[in-house]
């Protein structure tokens, strides 16, 4: 990848491929779309994975904003970047837990069809994403974090479809629950997966 910049690059900058800088806005301008229409379908549904997945719609946007501004700077820049990302990971996870938590506590069955289309569309939205960043997943760990956000948001998207068909189906909230707690683990394998491979970028960026 003509934009990777490995161990023995010291510090260099990379060359930034046109291509990636154009997909990344596109998955800028969709994230930030998405995650205001998941927030009001969320919050009108009553479905904590929908809304457990419009604040990973508003984290995405606001990482893929961050990996325009440090495409072209150095190893050490983009691994430091790289860490702001693995900690909005963490911290998305670690809220979803509590408001799941919440939600269990306080009771309440979410409206299933609409978690339905609003999961439907926001599945394509980010199959389309995903099937752009394919092809730059390798590299550092500023590609490798945009990679694993794209792919963990099509994983999440599949599960609140089968929350809402569960949901449905049982007329209970438990499928809402345990989809937006395994969105919620999803986040924090992620985050400890970005925080190694930045951890050991810093270390060879000097």
């Amino acid at each position: 990848m003509g934009a990777a910049c490995h161990g023995g690059c010291s510090g260099a900058t990379a060359v930034v491929d046109p291509r990636y800088r154009q997909i990344l806005w596109l998955a800028l301008l969709a994230n930030a779309g998405m995650f205001g229409l998941e927030l009001w379908a969320g919050a009108a549904a009553g479905s904590v994975s929908l809304l457990a997945d419009s604040l990973d719609f508003l984290g995405d946007a606001a990482n893929y904003a961050l990996s325009l501004w440090v495409l072209g700077l150095s190893l050490g820049t983009r691994a430091r970047a790289s860490l702001v990302k693995a900690a909005s990971m963490a911290l998305f996870g670690v809220g979803v837990l509590l408001a799941s938590g919440w939600r269990a506590w306080q009771g309440g069955v979410p409206e299933p069809l609409t978690m339905g289309w609003v999961g439907t569309l926001a599945l394509l939205v980010n199959l389309g994403v995903a099937l752009l960043l394919y092809a730059h997943r390798h590299g550092d760990s500023n590609r490798q974090s945009a990679w694993l956000c794209s792919r963990n948001d099509a994983i999440g998207n599949l599960a609140v479809l089968l929350a809402a068909a569960g949901v449905f189906g049982t007329g209970r909230s438990w499928p809402d629950l345990m989809v937006a707690t395994i969105m919620a683990s999803l986040a924090l394998s992620a985050a400890l997966q970005v925080l190694r491979q930045a951890r050991h970028e810093l270390k060879h960026a000097h």
